[in-house]
């Protein structure tokens, strides 16, 4: 199971860059629950395992990409985000003190945690892009204005997932014209 949870992300991650255009410099923000991943209800059977072989799927393509990467915690520490300190340093995101764990923050914030070089935490972001693996509510860490994005593979393990990408507003009513790359 955790080798085809490893697989299933990996092919997530890198239909979700393309459909979501995301480019170096980009910030991404993944909440994952473990436990829905292998069949569980979220936050009753925190697996480190499986968000280790997600995570393992996940983040190399996004580092050879230059894609920044936000891990959501759980609401135990109010969905504080786990971040490397110079994306905290970049977007002016003030660092507060925190360190996830499995039944606190999640197996997922707390494998960023182990990978990351300078881990901190921070409780905002505005993220260009996200992937939300297991119904772990991400969507208060996107920027306006979101739109669903629908890849050909809709779970993780046995988690459901839900994409998103952003784009800038449309203002100026019925005789505005629009720049077609951001539609």
């Amino acid at each position: 199971m955790l080798e085809e949870i490893k697989h299933q992300a990996e092919l997530v991650i890198q239909e979700l860059i393309e459909a979501a255009k995301l480019k170096k410099g980009d910030l991404l923000v993944i909440g994952c629950s473990s436990s829905e991943m292998i069949g569980s209800c979220i936050g009753k059977n925190s697996s480190l395992e499986a968000a280790q072989a997600a995570f393992s799927g996940i983040y190399p393509t996004l580092k050879e990409r230059g894609i920044l990467l936000a891990v959501q915690c759980c609401e135990h520490l109010n969905r504080a985000l786990i971040v490397e300190e110079e994306t905290a340093v970049r977007f002016g995101y003030e660092i507060v003190n925190v360190l996830p764990q499995p039944k606190a923050g999640g197996s997922f914030a707390t494998t960023a945690w182990k990978s990351f070089a300078h881990p901190v935490a921070v409780e905002h972001v505005r993220a260009n892009a996200g992937l939300d693996i297991g119904g772990t509510l991400i969507g208060m860490h996107l920027k306006e204005v979101a739109v669903p994005v629908r890849l050909s593979i809709n779970t993780i393990g046995k988690a459901n997932i839900l994409c998103a990408r952003t784009r800038p507003k449309f203002i100026g009513g019925e005789r505005a014209a629009y720049v077609e790359e951001y539609k």
